[in-house]
């Protein structure tokens, strides 16, 4: 049986799915891939990323400035920033890819936090969730959340935290994003983190062309893997695969405003 999914989270702006977006789509659409939210991390994609989803009914624009390219972040591109979410239209659903990250040697991390700062506040200014990145930041990000306390939340996209995280950012209103590194037997840690959330926070995503699914390392990832995440998930609840798909595909709807 073929369920119905959203990818909360592919970067349908770089290779392999530049040049070959509409095969890429109708790829996806084959295993019930029905719609792919395309977060940009940088103000020189924000335009791209408007137009693809603007030229093509599946793909839906967050806009943000993501930290690990913080060099390349400037202070005018947070103008730049709302200057799009004026202008973008209703296929602009989110901010970002927005968020903390220390896993780089010099991380620029006062920055980091200004910026994602400056982001939160448009989030709320414009009544829009936000996708969230972190690593190694899960305790920093979720004080930063609490502050500015947006009424949309977002999703905490790739989470590989604890347990104890996970609850900290769903207590918040947040939802968690559910992606290949649980096809991986040895992530145990997250693995058995997402069979006890509850379904009710949980969105799929594949991070496409990044994070490669258990057995399909070096290769880029695509959009219908998210029909094997979903299948892996599968295995480690104990829902009824019907009962999650609906929940799942809901839990994004609800989130970002898509309707199917």
């Amino acid at each position: 049986m073929t369920y119905r999914f959203i990818d909360t989270h592919c970067h349908f702006d770089f290779p392999p799915f530049s040049g070959n977006e509409v095969h890429s789509i109708e790829q996806a659409a084959s295993v019930g891939v029905k719609a792919i939210i395309v977060p940009a991390i940088e103000a020189a994609r924000f335009d791209r990323v408007i137009e693809l989803a603007h030229t093509h009914p599946a793909l839906y624009a967050a806009l943000g400035l993501h930290p690990i390219v913080i060099e390349k972040h400037q202070d005018d591109h947070l103008d730049r920033l709302e200057e799009s979410i004026l202008t973008a239209g209703d296929k602009l659903i989110a901010i970002g890819e927005i968020g903390l990250d220390l896993y780089r040697e010099d991380p620029h991390f006062d920055r980091q936090q200004a910026i994602l700062d400056a982001q939160l506040k448009l989030a709320k200014r414009h009544d829009l969730p936000v996708i969230l990145h972190s690593r190694r930041t899960h305790d920093k990000l979720a004080m930063h959340l609490k502050r500015h306390d947006l009424p949309r939340t977002g999703v905490v996209h790739g989470f590989s935290g604890s347990l104890q995280q996970a609850q900290r950012f769903i207590a918040a209103g947040y939802k968690i994003g559910v992606g290949g590194t649980i096809t991986y037997p040895r992530a145990s840690k997250t693995r058995e983190v997402m069979s006890q959330l509850p379904l009710s926070s949980l969105l799929l995503e594949t991070d496409a062309p990044d994070m490669p699914l258990n057995g399909f390392q070096g290769q880029p990832n695509r959009p219908e893997q998210v029909a094997r995440v979903f299948t892996t998930l599968c295995e480690l609840r104990d829902e009824p695969a019907d009962v999650m798909a609906d929940a799942l595909l809901n839990n994004t709807r609800e989130l970002f405003g898509i309707t199917l």
